[in-house]
């Protein structure tokens, strides 16, 4: 049953205004990749700056997720709802006035600020909505991945229709009358003083070091490609990544009140479930960014083209999701993300098997089976995370979840937009399908393995 304090509005709109959230987040991912070459030619932006536009927000939103978790569980998940959309709004409107590649790249890192505060508080808001309802969680959280389905489906066609009719700029002020709806809408049907009883420290020590492991981590791969791996500033980011997260490690381990309790690592299902959300994000946000430019410079396609010929690869999610929730709500996590793991490992496989005279009709099975599969997967995987820990922790432990996921894309569009730089667009591709076919089918093996059964699921406490 739904929590007592949303008990005078009914699911479907608690759903709809936590979505929206996940929502504006997912559509700034699609929408941009298909800009990326009108950008790149009205801003004179190279390979390495447009990687940038993409990465500096999949960046700011990783490195920042675990303390805009834990600043949720500690002042409220609505307070730090409503301050994302406030954030990711204004710096939506900055990427839409910028002038050069470095104020855009600028801007985009603001709106991960913003990102990270709404993915980790919308699912909050899920959670302690769902009660003790482990069955209603899973059908709340399906409904909201669909709704980040809706997003990457229309992303593509609507960035497609925009840049055509209007301009690249207008992908990002589109955000803002959809963050002034969302905003509305929270306020009307949350409740406002959704404090928690038991406040979870802010531990600042641990944030730092958390926030330069990620950036040392993520920032030496985008750059590895440009720089060179033996170049001093590689070398230093992983060398910063490597030292702050043994620091990092240690000082949570020692805290009395750590932001992130180790021991939610050690609960049933959160690790596994977490390593398969790595793998789902780093796949496909890699591929999708390798694809923008196989459909736009190797096949000459149109935006707005291109923007439709992605619908089933992103529109896919929206029916896999749907049906992921069901599925979990009756058997559990473990058979929809070994399912859905196969599945895309197919999808991958045959992804493989394009060149440059590839038509549509050789790229339409790939583009329903990846996202058939891993949708799937992702309700599970994330219904999963929030039934391990008590619903206090909820927004810690999903943002841990979305920490590992959005870095592990970032690291996906530097690896894979490496493979396919220069005139290498082709072979690039069918190296990261291949590649992304042996990581998918870790993660199901992993599910099959690592997922306790249906029962074990659910071991919230209010």
């Amino acid at each position: 049953m739904i929590d007592k304090s949303f008990k005078d509005h009914s699911v479907a709109s608690v759903v709809t205004a936590a979505s929206f959230g996940f929502v504006v987040v997912q559509l700034d991912v699609t929408i941009v990749n298909v800009a990326l070459p009108a950008i790149a030619r009205s801003l004179g932006a190279g390979i390495s700056e447009l990687q940038w536009v993409v990465d500096a927000y999949s960046l700011v939103f990783a490195v920042l997720l675990l303390t805009a978790g834990v600043v949720g569980d500690h002042f409220g998940s609505r307070r730090a709802y409503l301050a994302g959309f406030w954030v990711f709004a204004l710096a939506s409107l900055g990427c839409g006035l910028s002038t050069d590649a470095t104020t855009l790249i600028i801007a985009r890192a603001l709106q991960g600020i913003g990102a990270a505060l709404l993915v980790p508080s919308s699912l909050s808001i899920l959670n302690h909505a769902s009660g003790h309802d482990r069955a209603l969680r899973a059908r709340m959280v399906g409904l909201w991945t669909a709704a980040g389905g809706v997003s990457i489906a229309a992303g593509p066609i609507v960035g497609g229709l925009l840049l055509g009719w209007f301009g690249w700029r207008t992908i990002f002020l589109v955000n803002l009358p959809i963050c002034a709806f969302a905003m509305i809408l929270t306020m009307k049907v949350t409740p406002k003083a959704e404090v928690p009883e038991r406040q979870r420290s802010l531990d600042p020590v641990g944030q730092v070091l958390a926030i330069l492991a990620l950036t040392g981590l993520v920032g030496a791969v985008i750059e590895a490609r440009p720089l060179g791996l033996t170049h001093p500033l590689v070398l230093g980011g992983f060398a910063m990544a490597v030292l702050s997260g043994i620091g990092f490690i240690m000082v949570e381990h020692r805290s009395k009140a750590p932001m992130l309790p180790l021991e939610f690592f050690s609960r049933p299902n959160f690790t596994p479930a977490t390593l398969f959300g790595i793998v789902a994000n780093m796949t496909y946000y890699g591929v999708i960014f390798v694809l923008s430019l196989y459909l736009q410079q190797v096949k000459g396609w149109s935006p707005a083209i291109s923007g439709l010929a992605f619908l089933p690869l992103t529109g896919g999610f929206i029916i896999s999701n749907m049906i992921s929730g069901a599925v979990v709500a009756r058997w559990g996590s473990r058979p929809p993300m070994v399912i859905g793991g196969l599945i895309g490992a197919i999808g991958f496989a045959l992804l493989a098997t394009l060149n440059e005279h590839s038509n549509y009709l050789a790229m339409l099975a790939p583009f329903i089976l990846i996202p058939g599969g891993m949708g799937l997967g992702v309700p599970a995987m994330t219904t999963a995370i929030l039934g391990s820990v008590e619903r206090q922790s909820s927004g810690v432990a999903s943002a841990v979840l979305n920490t590992a996921r959005q870095a592990a894309g970032a690291i996906g569009v530097a690896l894979f937009g490496a493979l396919a730089g220069g005139d290498q667009i082709v072979s690039g591709l069918r190296l990261s399908a291949m590649i992304s076919v042996v990581l998918v089918l870790f993660g199901a093996v992993l599910a099959a393995v690592g997922m306790h059964a249906h029962k074990a699921e659910g071991a919230q406490k209010a």
